[in-house]
């Protein structure tokens, strides 16, 4: 007997069809779909939890008005990953600004009110303490280097979709996500010692 697959399995094109025939309630899945990617991306700008939120919010509700302009042209990940790098954009240029995070810095405990535990987390680091690391690493690298390492080792994102979304080149994405990891290596050799070195 046939099965029908489950509403989880539709893809993106499927989900954003339903929605603008008049299912609004399939946008929950885009959020529960990206939220995870999101929130990384915010983080990689700096912003504090609480911000990071903020901006989900504005990109979600930004993607739900404009759902009927998306053209398939790029992925629809990477459609809603450029509102969100925009937004961070927009929010780090206002002169009012609070640009800062909390001395706890990436708090493990902290979790966007979208995020879905279920969620994979793609290449992070499973082990908390080597995940903080990296992070407290992350946020001192130059904010050209750490967007790089961020949408391709975090988010997933090729190449070709890094250097679209950023407006530089592959070869520019190659070399920075090289000298970004470097960095890292650098942050990271600093304040740590040991195991955690040679995992990373």
């Amino acid at each position: 007997m046939k099965t029908m697959n489950p509403v989880s399995n539709l893809d993106d094109l499927e989900i954003i069809d339903r929605i603008l025939k008049g299912e609004p309630s399939f946008y929950e899945l885009i959020v529960r779909r990206y939220n995870s990617y999101l929130y990384k991306i915010g983080r990689s700008y700096n912003f504090n939890h609480e911000d990071t939120e903020d901006l989900m919010q504005d990109t979600y509700v930004d993607a739900y008005k404009n759902l009927d302009k998306f053209q398939n042209k790029a992925s629809f990940k990477t459609w809603l990953i450029r509102i969100m790098l925009n937004n961070c954009y927009r929010k780090k240029e206002r002169p009012n600004n609070k640009n800062e995070v909390s001395k706890d810095q990436f708090n493990e405990n902290a979790q966007a009110i979208f995020m879905n535990n279920n969620n994979e987390t793609g290449k992070m680091v499973n082990r908390k303490e080597l995940n903080s690391i990296i992070e407290q690493a992350l946020s001192k690298i130059p904010e050209d280097y750490r967007m790089v390492f961020s949408l391709r080792e975090i988010t997933g994102l090729n190449v070709a979709e890094t250097a679209q979304l950023l407006d530089i080149s592959e070869v520019n994405v190659k070399v920075r996500l090289n000298r970004s990891k470097a960095m890292l290596r650098t942050q990271i050799s600093i304040a740590f010692q040991g195991e955690y070195l040679y995992d990373f």
